[in-house]
Parts: C-alpha cells; structure tokens; sequence
C-alpha cells in the first residue's frame, strides 16, 4: 500500500474517535454535530480543520483514558504486579484449549474419578500457565502501547480502528510487540530488519491476516531468546529504545515492502524497532 494522503490520513484519524468526540471536534469548528459518525466526518473534512488541532484534541483524550486506568492500578503498581512474574510457559497452544480438552480428557477418559484427577494433575497448571502469560503480556503490552501512544511525534486511536494503532509521521501504523519467532535466525534479524518484518507478514495466520503499514516492536535476548520475555517489563530500557526510535526515525520510500501470502502480492510500509540486551 503506497503512502496515504494528507486528506486520506485526516479522514483516519477522524475515524479513530467515537461520535460523542466527533460532536465535540464538530462544535469547536462550527460543524453541525448531529447525525452519525460518517455524516459528522464528512462535514468536517469539507470545513477543511486544521489538523494539529485534531491531533491535540485526540491526544488529550487518549491521555484522558490513561488517567482513567491509572487511577485504578497506577503505572508503579502494574509494574510491580508484572515483576511478580518468575516463569513464561504457554502450556497451550493459542486457540487449541478445547481441542486439547476433548482429544485428551473427554474422549480418552471413561472414568469419573479419572477424568477429575488428570484435570487437576496436569490441565490445572497448563491453563494457569496459559491464563499467567496472557496476562503478562497483555498488561505489559498496555504500558508500552500508552507509552507510544503519547510520543510528541505520535497521534493514537482512541477508538478501535482494524488495522490502526497510532499515526506516524503522517502515515497509519498497525503496532506488533513481539518477540523474535523461534526458527528465525538471530543474525540476519540484526542485520536486516526489513528482511525480518516480510517473513513477519507472510507467516502470520490467516484469521488475523493483514497487509496494514505495520511497525514492529521485537524483542531478543541473544544469548538466551527463551527468557526475552523478560524483556518486556525492563521498561526503562524499554521506553530509551522507543523513545529514540520515534525521536529520530521517519517514514520514506525506503520502508515500503513487498511480500506474498496465498499466491497475492502485497506492498505496505514497515519499520522494525529490535530491542536486544
């Protein structure tokens, strides 16, 4: 996908708010702000907005959002909680839980007392292990996705949006924090990272495939990739490299990738973010 227009990415943008911030946006610029969604952008694109006063009005929100969950479990807190933490062992495969359960307990198993003492032997810590580690990395996920999202340079959705997480540098960004797939190979992920985000697109699954500009969050430990998760809750090193990465870095011609997936080619804008220990 080639780089989307001023016009284009404003109509994005716009589409990331709910509709009570659109009737919002739309008072500030004297739009009329009844109707829906689609009828409220359509008179605000042809009032032409000034676009840094969109991105304000979205960052105030999204920062109104992180004050929300804060005052729940604040930043400090929801660190300690992840620092809790001493093992990452999926059990399960994602997604294959109930195929686990019946090819293994209900339909192996005829007796009752047998059935009860498997579950609570070895499916009990499986699914614990399974719930644990999508909790980690959800939460841990969340303060890097709030961090990103109130980079000066960065505008967030505040609204879900498929496909978009954040506008950078003018363009629309899908954003992955990931860590480096298993069978690929350490040092060529170093040294060529657009390399890296092809294999990335063209083996991802086909319930969540997309072809969306995507920027890449990898992280690697080198001299141990099994404990790279541990990785995600070095925030301070962590929020360094992304700070860095959105200070310096910019979207060009250079970005753009080309990748097949079921006998389709696709073009979209990638960059790769390597975080490594």
């Amino acid at each position: 996908m080639p780089r989307r227009s001023r016009n284009e990415v404003l109509n994005l943008k716009l589409g990331s708010i709910p509709v009570s911030g659109l009737r919002e946006i739309a008072e500030i610029f004297g739009v009329l702000s009844r109707g829906a969604a689609c009828d409220i952008i359509k008179r605000l694109l042809e009032k032409r907005p000034d676009e840094h006063q969109i991105d304000h009005f979205i960052k105030q929100k999204y920062a109104e959002q992180i004050g929300q969950r804060r005052r729940i479990i604040s930043d400090e807190a929801l660190k300690e909680e992840l620092n809790k933490v001493k093992f990452f062992s999926w059990g399960i495969v994602q997604g294959q839980l109930d195929q686990k359960i019946q090819r293994e307990f209900v339909r192996r198993i005829y007796h009752y007392e047998d059935l009860v003492s498997s579950v609570e032997r070895s499916l009990h810590t499986e699914v614990t292990n399974y719930v644990v580690c999508t909790w980690f990395n959800h939460w841990s996920t969340v303060l890097l996705e709030e961090h990103i999202g109130m980079h000066p340079r960065v505008v967030p959705t505040i609204k879900s949006i498929r496909g978009i997480d954040l506008f950078f540098d003018g363009q629309p960004f899908d954003l992955k924090v990931t860590y480096l797939p298993r069978r690929y190979d350490i040092g060529n992920a170093l040294q060529r990272p657009q390399d890296l985000a092809i294999w990335l697109y063209e083996n991802q699954g086909e319930q969540r495939f997309g072809a969306d500009n995507r920027i890449f969050v990898i992280l690697l430990n080198p001299d141990d990739p099994e404990r790279s998760w541990e990785l995600k809750r070095d925030f301070e090193l962590i929020f360094g490299k992304i700070d860095r990465f959105f200070d310096t870095e910019s979207v060009s011609d250079a970005d753009e990738i080309v990748f097949s997936y079921r006998r389709r080619t696709y073009t979209t804008i990638a960059k790769v973010l390597l975080i490594t220990k």
